[in-house]
């Protein structure tokens, strides 16, 4: 369901609503995440945050979410309190920090594959939505990992937490899935 406010940007700003694509690439995107991405994803689903809903709110799929998590700044002044940022989610969903860059290190492939098969139950027949924010190709470029490793019913929700919340869905507060990789210090 819209917002009244959704309803009135939508009338305010028609051309706001048409989202800017970019072609599908062959391989990883490995820069410039934030920036338009493809209407399609070879292999897998593209759904809208309706869609999406329907499939969370039968618990049909496993949510999988893929936004990175910032490392703590190397440069603060000592004794400084570092607070990771939180991270509100689509609920029950599987946070996967740092997984959809184009090129990742062996230890966060593994984590990666551990967190599937770990929410999978080790089936690659489990339906798995992959999302992070609007236009953000982390999302993208999980989705397509998952493909390449034999997952079979793959969906791709490109608005992410964005679009989920624009449409009054809920969102709580998550942890990374453990296991996760630290980042050398």
């Amino acid at each position: 369901m819209r917002t009244a406010g959704a309803v009135v940007v939508a009338a305010l700003f028609p051309l706001a609503v048409v989202a800017q694509t970019a072609p599908e690439p062959s391989d990883y995107r490995t820069d410039h995440y934030r920036a338009p991405v493809p209407a399609t994803l070879a292999g897998g689903t593209v759904l809208g945050p309706e869609e999406a809903h329907n499939l969370w709110s039968t618990g049909t799929a496993i949510f999988v979410d893929v936004l990175p998590q910032a490392p703590k700044p190397a440069n603060l002044p000592e004794g400084t309190i570092w607070r990771d940022p939180p991270r509100n989610s689509i609920p029950g969903a599987i946070w996967l920090p740092n997984v959809g860059y184009g090129a990742i290190a062996e230890v966060t492939a593994d984590y990666f594959r551990t967190g599937l098969e770990t929410a999978t139950g080790g089936d690659p027949t489990k339906p798995l939505v992959f999302f992070c924010l609007e236009d953000c190709w982390m999302s993208w470029n999980a989705a397509k990992q998952a493909l390449e490793w034999g997952y079979r019913d793959v969906y791709w929700l490109p608005e992410g937490t964005d679009g989920w919340a624009l449409w009054d869905y809920p969102l709580e507060q998550v942890k990374p899935a453990p296991g996760q990789p630290q980042a050398a210090k």
